[in-house]
């Protein structure tokens, strides 16, 4: 998963060929990208992302990546949502593809996104299912970490690191967070 740079933009228009210029289409919104020919305006999209929070026994449950970015580095489950599919199969879709895991997902925990990075991130918990976990895709490792075992500087991603820090806020209030 790269992150698609701002600069990284489409030269011409899908439809016709014209060229793409970026320009504001109405004052107070943010620039974007029209054809000089057709006024096609071409939208950059975020990616949506979903990720589960599982506890077992009190501890999380995370994933060391094998795959880049953040080789080597804990993550929750997760993965993209396909188009047409909701957030929430998703959700259990990326847990079970990378746990083996069939969760029951309880609420969200909240959304994360980042100025400058494409990706919104859904971040959930569920209820824990039971059962083996059973690594299946892009993971090198699973760990199931108590609150004051989590490996901080570790995580992959910034988003891992904020909902890590949001849900131990908000279930274990007492855990003493780094800063």
């Amino acid at each position: 998963m790269t992150l698609v740079k701002i600069t990284d933009v489409p030269k011409f228009c899908s439809l016709c060929g014209g060229s793409l210029s970026s320009h504001a289409l109405e004052e107070g919104r943010p620039a974007r990208l029209a054809c000089s020919k057709c006024d096609f305006v071409f939208r950059l999209d975020p990616k949506l992302l979903v990720c589960v929070v599982v506890v077992r026994n009190g501890k999380v449950v995370l994933l060391q990546r094998a795959v880049d970015p953040g080789r080597g580095k804990w993550v929750f489950p997760g993965g993209f949502v396909e188009r047409g599919e909701t957030v929430q199969t998703a959700a259990v879709r990326e847990t079970l593809r990378k746990t083996g895991l069939r969760v029951s997902l309880t609420g969200i925990l909240d959304v994360y996104s980042y100025a400058g990075h494409d990706i919104v991130v859904v971040v959930y918990v569920a209820d824990d299912p039971g059962g083996e976990i059973r690594l299946k895709t892009e993971g090198l490792a699973a760990a199931c970490f108590a609150p004051e075992d989590v490996p901080w500087n570790e995580l992959a991603f910034p988003s891992t690191r904020d909902a890590l820090r949001d849900f131990m806020r908000r279930f274990y209030p007492r855990v003493r967070l780094p800063r």
